[in-house]
């Protein structure tokens, strides 16, 4: 077996540029109540090149501080406590979308779908192919440095969107719904000049080059961002004039 980690992901995607500007490690976190298990796991993924770090317990994991690097989790399906597809919808409703490996010691079809349906990387069983779970690894780390670069870039636009004026949001919002600026002028009751001059600071601060930019940055944002009161004026659901809306800025990070 070769020593060499570089097969295992592509050179670019090796991780997440770290705050000094060097490329962040990917970390594995292994995580089952056998101790033979979580050391042969740990041996294999060093023996490539990966960090890799053992828990005996979800609770074991749940109560450990760690670094914010890209990786995945290899979980065992059964455990004392918290098993490994309720940790699964755990970290699901908190936010959390690290990836995860399931190993399991039987064949089980039922439980097999309904963890890959819940977004698991893969579902191996006990005793687990070396290859096949360094491929599963290597698609678990991809993907996470792929979601850990989205979240950036929402970030970034939310952060943007915070700049925004009530009536700034408003003018975006709609916008963002093909409303053209007659439209929205008369939606908001102001001036078609007014709108114009709104728009164009909404694409001063989101730092869009054109409406399909400013309407693709939108979209992308949490969708309790882009609900609002606006919606009913916008679809006829309410007669009068829009008030200014006021939005709550929340951004969670996963």
């Amino acid at each position: 077996m070769t020593n060499d980690a570089s097969r295992l992901l592509p050179r670019h995607q090796s991780g997440l540029p770290a705050s000094g500007g060097e490329p962040e490690c990917p970390l594995v976190l292994i995580v089952d109540d056998d101790e033979a298990v979580r050391t042969a796991l740990q041996e294999l993924l060093l023996s490539v090149g990966l960090d890799a770090t053992c828990f005996a317990s979800t609770r074991e994991l749940l109560g450990a501080r760690l670094p914010a690097r890209p990786g995945c989790l290899i979980l065992d399906i059964r455990m004392p406590g918290l098993s490994g597809l309720d940790f699964q919808q755990h970290l699901a409703s908190s936010g959390n979308r690290k990836p995860i490996i399931f190993l399991s010691g039987h064949a089980d079809v039922a439980m097999t779908v309904k963890a890959m349906k819940a977004g698991a990387v893969d579902f191996l069983t006990k005793p687990v192919p070396e290859q096949g779970l360094l491929d599963a690894v290597s698609a678990g780390i991809a993907r996470d440095i792929a979601q850990r670069a989205e979240d950036r870039i929402v970030k970034l636009h939310v952060e943007r969107f915070a700049t925004l004026t009530p009536r700034e949001r408003q003018v975006l919002h709609a916008l963002a719904y093909g409303r053209i600026n007659k439209q929205i002028a008369f939606d908001l009751g102001i001036s078609e000049v007014t709108v114009k001059l709104h728009r164009g600071n909404v694409m001063r601060k989101m730092q869009a080059a054109s409406v399909g930019q400013l309407v693709r940055t939108w979209e992308s944002m949490p969708i309790e961002l882009r609900d609002g009161p606006l919606d009913d004026c916008i679809h006829g659901r309410r007669s009068g004039i829009c008030r200014p809306l006021e939005h709550n800025i929340s951004w969670r990070n996963i």
